[in-house]
């Protein structure tokens, strides 16, 4: 079994929980079974609802908090209806508004506030109990409950100091008592004091052999946890982001990224690292050569895959661009913004469509407004763009670090030129400068019009001077190294030599 080792996702997830849904593709394609495992606390959102959004199977999910109870990760099917039932013979009033109800009771203040898994449903998410104007109780549902959280006032706000993790029979499995953040899980046979502790416990109990693979995508908190009880097992660290800091680096001494500094430093117990370019391979064996003295082994393994290649059976729409991101500060839409409503005087047909989802939305949709964009620049929300890309002439990144960049694999898949800018390691791997795209000198600090200016150029040039039709040909020809059958020859490989 190969067991992947992440910390949380959301709706708006990173390159990380994209590129482990890619790899759970890729393993059952080659007949190798594998669980992903996910340790963060998810009170807001069922798990299966947002692993499901992105393409995992339910049955590759394993969430640390029911690992100890007989409940799997799963939908939500608890209603409104066994709710009521549970409510029995007290009497009560219902009204509801969207995907939030309440069942009132008689007395002082209090009621269910209820959380619906959608507005048109009514399956049962989570229940929060008040009384007398006081949060007392959570209750979360899957099937039946499965954990509920106990609430006291405490300085003006609602505590949370106990909560309690149940066996679909109602029975309960374990405890987690919540002193001021000092956290304890109370178990019928023993005491555990930490959560990383708590996740050695469960490395311990799946009783990994030396069949068995661990690769951790995110050590940060629970790295040390993993390698103390992952017995025979071989052990890897997926490298998704840029390794180290350049600026705080020299001939004796290398600032490592402190995502992965623990994992470096315990390369004695690492069995392996994959990097997802060849470049960044080359230069982290060089650098634990030259600061370390070891030479580590090290796959490179895209962080995705391409089924196939997207040819469009239409014209693309002319002087068209897409970009699709996490919609957070450091991917800088916002440049682009700037720099298509400066083309736009030039060349009035130009559009930006912008995917995705994030904390900058609404910075971007007050940007574009104020810049009266709205006509050729749109904010597109989240979508499944496998079919979208080829729509569109070229694709712009603003993203000034990416360790792979899958959506720069996807766009070259539709045979899409990139314009981006000249920063390990995505735009170096996807772009061919001239051939199939632009990347734009960068420098942190860059005075904005300078920055500016480039990409205005770039873009211009490309859809003024450029043949889009061989650049398209050379994308297509990129992307074939993307394909599918190829990386999964890359997993094989390594799951049959580690």
């Amino acid at each position: 079994m190969i067991y992947n080792f992440n910390l949380g996702i959301g709706w708006a997830s990173s390159g990380v929980e994209y590129a482990q849904s890619y790899r759970a593709k890729v393993l059952r394609n080659i007949n190798k079974p594998a669980k992903f495992i996910f340790s963060d606390m998810f009170p807001r959102d069922n798990l299966i609802d947002m692993t499901r959004n992105i393409g995992f199977e339910d049955d590759e999910i394993i969430w640390l908090y029911t690992f100890f109870t007989d409940y799997k990760p799963g939908p939500v099917t608890y209603t409104l209806k066994d709710l009521e039932e549970s409510v029995g013979d007290e009497s009560y009033t219902y009204e509801r508004d969207g995907g939030i109800g309440k069942l009132i009771f008689e007395g002082d203040n209090n009621f269910y506030r209820i959380y619906f898994v959608n507005a048109d449903c009514d399956y049962v998410h989570r229940v929060e109990m008040v009384s007398r104007r006081c949060l007392v109780r959570k209750d979360y549902f899957i099937s039946g409950r499965v954990f509920s959280e106990y609430y006291a006032p405490l300085d003006g706000k609602a505590h949370m100091y106990h909560r309690r993790f149940f066996n679909q029979d109602g029975s309960l499995a374990y405890e987690e008592i919540n002193d001021d953040n000092n956290i304890m899980y109370k178990f019928p046979d023993k005491l555990i004091c930490t959560k990383p502790e708590l996740i050695g416990y469960m490395v311990k109990s799946l009783n990994l052999t030396k069949d068995d693979l661990v690769i951790i995508d995110r050590s940060t908190g629970q790295g040390q946890a993993i390698l103390e009880n992952a017995g025979e097992a071989k052990v890897g660290i997926v490298i998704h982001a840029d390794h180290f800091s350049e600026g705080a680096t020299d001939d004796d001494y290398i600032l490592w990224n402190n995502y992965y500094e623990y994992a470096f430093s315990m390369h004695d117990c690492i069995d392996f690292y994959i990097t997802a370019t060849e470049d960044q391979r080359q230069l982290l064996i060089s650098q634990f050569q030259t600061y370390m003295n070891v030479t580590p082994t090290v796959y490179t393994i895209p962080v995705g895959a391409l089924p196939e290649l997207k040819v469009p059976i239409k014209e693309r729409r002319p002087h068209s661009f897409i970009t699709a991101s996490r919609l957070a500060t450091e991917k800088h839409v916002d440049w682009l913004v700037d720099a298509v409503v400066e083309v736009h005087k030039e060349i009035e047909d130009i559009t930006l469509d912008i995917y995705g989802k994030g904390a900058a939305e609404e910075a971007l949709r007050k940007q574009i407004n104020e810049l009266k964009a709205n006509s050729y620049i749109r904010l597109m929300g989240q979508h499944n763009l496998e079919d979208v890309y080829m729509n569109y002439e070229a694709y712009l990144s603003g993203s000034t670090s990416e360790g792979f960049g899958l959506t720069l694999m996807e766009a070259i898949g539709s045979g899409l030129p990139i314009i981006g800018f000249d920063v390990r390691y995505g735009n170096k791997n996807f772009i061919d400068d001239g051939k199939n795209g632009y990347k734009i000198p960068y420098n942190i600090g860059m005075e904005k019009s300078r920055r500016q200016g480039a990409i205005v150029e770039a873009i211009k040039k490309l859809f003024l001077e450029d043949d889009l039709e061989k650049m398209h040909e050379h994308s297509y020809e990129k992307a074939k190294e993307y394909l599918a059958s190829e990386v999964e020859t890359k997993w094989k490989n390594l799951t049959e030599t580690i």
